[in-house]
């Protein structure tokens, strides 16, 4: 990145939120170049301040926008992690939060519910066999006992799920929804792997397989009814 007229000495300086959206763009551009994966750490202020070539404050300011738009996170004595490629993403995280569990539970039956029924359509020899990949690694992890493997598991088959569906749009809404799906089944399963909370997914991938729209439909809508009174 050039080094914007600001930190050159003698020079005039633009307005300063123009530098600071300069160096957020730059950061963003980045993340989607996947110099700094999800989960990582990213470069200590010092060093962006170096290799951005502006200043301590701007880089400060540029990065507390990405950490309030969901993007980074950071972690006292640890540094800042990126915790979201999408803004999106971030926004649906921190709505989300202050959701009640039914409010939560409901768009998720909007996603997939349509997804599955979709998928029943239109999903591909390929689309399939990421199926039954995906649901054997969940049973697989529900046998482990181990929840949180589970729960990432469980989580894959119901992207696969949408994935198969073939809407773009949809795919991209139902991924800034994904830390609160995966909050949703870990909720769910609790502390424990429990015989009573196993829910069977088995019938829904078949009912995919066979292009039964209205079966896949039940299907992924079945295990997501809101609590009575609700």
């Amino acid at each position: 990145m050039t080094p914007p007229a600001t930190d050159r000495p003698g020079a005039r300086p633009p307005a300063r939120q123009t530098l600071v959206r300069q160096v957020i763009d730059e950061l963003r551009a980045r993340l989607d170049a996947g110099d700094w994966p999800l989960g990582t750490k990213i470069p200590t202020e010092p060093q962006l301040v170096e290799a951005l070539g502006v200043g301590r404050n701007t880089v400060r300011e540029a990065v507390r926008a990405l950490v309030h738009a969901g993007v980074l996170e950071c972690r006292q004595g640890s540094g800042t992690y990126v915790i979201s490629t999408d803004e999106l993403a971030g926004a649906v995280t921190r709505r989300l939060s202050a959701a009640q569990a039914t409010e939560t539970i409901e768009v998720r039956r909007a996603f997939e519910v349509e997804g599955a029924r979709l998928a029943a359509r239109r999903r591909t020899p390929e689309d399939l066999v990421a199926l039954d990949r995906a649901l054997a690694h969940r049973e697989a992890a529900w046998r482990s006992g181990r929840v949180a493997e589970f729960v990432a598991a469980d989580t894959a088959l119901h992207v696969a799920v949408v994935a198969a569906a073939h809407n773009t749009m949809l795919a991209e809404l139902y991924a800034s929804f994904g830390t609160a799906l995966r909050a949703s089944v870990a909720d769910a399963m609790g502390e424990e792997l429990r015989p009573e909370r196993y829910v069977d997914h088995g019938r829904l991938v078949e009912a995919i397989r066979a292009g039964d729209a209205d079966a896949a439909a039940h299907e992924a809508g079945a295990f997501l009814e809101a609590p009575a009174g609700e």
